[in-house]
């Protein structure tokens, strides 16, 4: 059996570039066709001999041309590539990947990360915000519009493309039923877990671990605890953020930025508590956090609301906002010498790499 894999840009590495890998360290012999690449970031991960790439958007990507300007033309160049000659297609996508062109004995499976969010339930805030940014704000508020609103159209064709839809969690299952309106079964992508172990003892902190994005609500942290000097808050990643955060921060905040993921796991280990305050599709970290045996406390919102047990693996609160952040930590509080490490990690064990490799095999074999 031919297999192929597409994945949507191969620029970064991230929790979709996760899901990428373990496919294909399932399939090793399977080309991963992508509409981007970038060999400095991802080649440790992706060699160059297993990437097939769309040949002009890469030719414009190299000379400079930002990837949000090219995102007009993804469509016709997801539909370009020649997938004729494989029998099982495995498609990772969050906006194009799932819109491949098969031939009818092809099976096609899609692992969907999410339907695109600027297209859909984030539409609105992506063109206002993009309306105010640049030189070329003017024309953006023209076109943006225009541009979405025909990639609306194609996506909703698209959709109905892959013989099976796989969802990472319920509430991208949610978004596909609506915005699709086709139906999917859930399938949490993989975490390492088994690289991390329980530890009962605990250093003095709370951790975030996180890009410093305005939507990951790491202000709302920062503000709470720099008002409860005698608790320590250490936040390990970076962005455009982090100068604001860092002046709205007290003494009893360190920001530690970018770390690697030895470093990052050792500080998972040794918290006493993850804080994850925003919201998620689904959220590696918090999952990782409890593979050490560590309590999470976190938005109830999102993917968290399916990996975090409330009372069990941690503490949620209900709105973003300082006074329900602030009785959270009363309730961990209270709580904290009833949390058990072992079991923390048990629950933690359900988000396996092996879980999701066994759901891949199942939809392979089973008809769809």
């Amino acid at each position: 059996m031919k297999v192929a894999i597409i994945h949507e840009l191969l620029v970064k590495l991230g929790g979709a570039e996760r899901v990428a890998k373990v496919l294909m360290e399932m399939f090793p012999e399977a080309p991963i066709f992508t509409l981007l690449y970038n060999e400095k970031t991802c080649g440790s991960v992706f060699p160059k001999k297993r990437v097939r790439v769309a040949p002009w958007l890469q030719k414009a990507y190299r000379m400079g041309i930002p990837r949000r300007a090219l995102i007009s033309w993804m469509n016709t160049a997801v539909e370009n590539f020649n997938l004729t000659e494989y029998d099982l297609v495995i498609s990772s996508s969050s906006a194009f990947a799932h819109g491949v062109l098969t031939l009818a004995g092809t099976k096609h499976i899609c692992y969907c990360h999410s339907p695109a969010r600027y297209l859909w339930d984030q539409t609105f805030s992506v063109q206002e915000q993009q309306a105010h940014r640049g030189a070329l704000s003017g024309a953006k508020s023209f076109l943006l519009p225009r541009i979405f609103h025909t990639l609306r159209q194609w996506d909703a064709v698209a959709a109905g493309r892959p013989d099976i839809l796989l969802a990472n969690s319920k509430t991208v299952q949610q978004r596909i039923s609506k915005y699709w309106r086709k139906p999917s079964q859930v399938l949490f992508p993989p975490v390492r877990v088994r690289e991390f172990s329980a530890q009962k003892e605990h250093g003095e902190y709370f951790l975030i671990v996180s890009a410093l994005s305005p939507f990951k609500n790491i202000d709302l942290a920062v503000r709470v605890f720099s008002r409860l000097p005698k608790h320590k808050l250490v936040i390990i990643g970076d962005g455009v953020e982090r100068k604001r955060l860092e002046a709205l921060s007290g003494e009893n905040v360190e920001f530690l930025g970018r770390k690697s993921d030895g470093v990052v796991k050792e500080y998972l280990q040794n918290c006493r508590a993850l804080l994850f305050p925003g919201e998620d599709d689904f959220g590696i970290v918090p999952v990782e956090a409890m593979a050490c045996g560590k309590p999470v406390i976190a938005l109830a919102r999102g993917g968290a609301t399916e990996t975090v047990l409330a009372e069990q693996t941690g503490i949620f609160f209900d709105e973003p906002v300082e006074y329900a952040l602030e009785h959270a930590l009363i309730r961990f509080f209270q709580h904290e010498p009833h949390f058990d490490t072992h079991s923390i990690r048990k629950h933690a064990l359900l988000f396996s790499e092996e879980s999701f490799r066994e759901g891949i095999l199942k939809n392979i074999h089973h008809p769809s």
